[in-house]
């Protein structure tokens, strides 16, 4: 499957806000591809009644959707439920890439969370990037 998001340059990322696995799965059958999640395991997180989706993908040859159960502190708006993901090949490439991102902004990222599977950040621009290595 990394062989293939390689190949292919253009992804989505949306919050579902509770319902990734059946939505991925609707995509699915539309668009065909392979489906991938990872999730809290058995805990259940406060306002959740399934336990939530920390990242989902489906990828298959016409595109690629990236997604999570996990909303913003806001709450799911029109206009925050949606972030470009860019796959990073390594943590080092993900932070030159944040430092980039967040040029001309107060500086969001702690750099202790490199490890992150996920890292979100907002541009100066209010557009939301997630970066996954």
């Amino acid at each position: 499957m990394d062989e293939h998001i390689n190949k292919v340059t253009n992804a989505i990322f949306i919050t579902f806000s509770g319902n990734c696995i059946k939505a991925l799965k609707f995509y699915q059958s539309c668009f065909g591809g392979t489906l991938q999640f990872e999730t809290f395991g058995k805990e259940l997180l406060q306002g959740y009644t399934e336990t939530p989706v920390i990242s989902g993908s489906l990828v298959s040859d016409r595109i690629i959707i990236h997604g999570s159960d996990l909303v913003h502190e806001e709450g799911r708006k029109i206009g925050n439920y949606m972030s470009i993901f860019l796959h990073c090949k390594t943590s080092y490439d993900r932070k030159m890439l944040i430092e980039k991102l967040e040029a001309n902004k107060k500086n969001l990222f702690n750099g202790n969370d490199k490890d992150l599977k996920l890292i979100e950040i907002t541009d100066a621009f209010d557009v939301r990037w997630l970066l996954g290595v």
